[in-house]
């Protein structure tokens, strides 16, 4: 199993934990991870591009001038795609750039990206987050004490204090146990997690 250290608000020591091999000891599947982070990306395209093709811009019914004689190129629509004004060839057009991925594919990536911020000890566990009020200078002090700048702050339901507290910091995001995922662990440099949530995700993803 893999030992981390459990720090205090303070940024002390007071602990280690032992962590579950089955979701922080895996081994690192690099593909899902890729796949994982391509599915997020295109599920939030919103895909409402849009061009005309010739047959869809207005005008161009006429012959712009007769077959032959004129010493001009032959033309039969002045919306053709060489025309200025005229359609898009191949033009884009809406479309659902989503894709399905397994449950367990999902979950393996998860566990691959966890498993690799523990490797690097870019994974902090402390006791407990917790605040009297909401204060953006306290938080910041929390994340000073803990030496972290870029970081996912995963906190259990209804720590709204702390939530809204790290709202206004750049470079911090605040998440869940049930809204963790593959692309936000990886874009922000260091993982911090309470004893409760690393539990908590241990029962879930073990």
């Amino acid at each position: 199993m893999a030992k981390v250290a459990v720090y205090n608000m303070e940024g002390k020591e007071v602990g280690s934990m032992d962590l579950n091999d089955a979701v922080f000891g895996v081994e690192v599947n690099e593909h899902l991870v890729h796949m994982a982070v391509l599915q997020q990306l295109a599920n939030n395209r919103q895909g409402t591009q849009k061009a005309k093709t010739r047959s869809e811009v207005r005008g161009g019914g006429r012959k712009p001038w007769r077959q032959k004689g004129t010493g001009h190129a032959r033309q039969g629509s002045t919306r053709s795609p060489q025309w200025t004004g005229g359609g898009t060839v191949f033009a884009p057009v809406p479309r659902d750039y989503s894709f399905k991925l397994n449950k367990k594919e999902k979950r393996a990536a998860l566990k691959s990206v966890l498993t690799s911020k523990v490797q690097e000890n870019k994974f902090i566990v402390v006791d407990e987050l917790k605040l009297d009020e909401i204060k953006t200078k306290k938080f910041q002090a929390v994340l000073n004490n803990l030496n972290v700048n870029k970081a996912l702050v995963v906190l259990e339901d209804g720590n709204k204090n702390v939530e809204i507290s790290a709202k206004n910091i750049p470079d911090v995001k605040t998440a869940h146990t049930n809204t963790i995922n593959v692309y936000d662990i990886l874009k922000y440099n260091t993982v911090i997690a309470t004893k409760a949530v690393v539990a908590a995700i241990e029962e879930v993803y073990a």
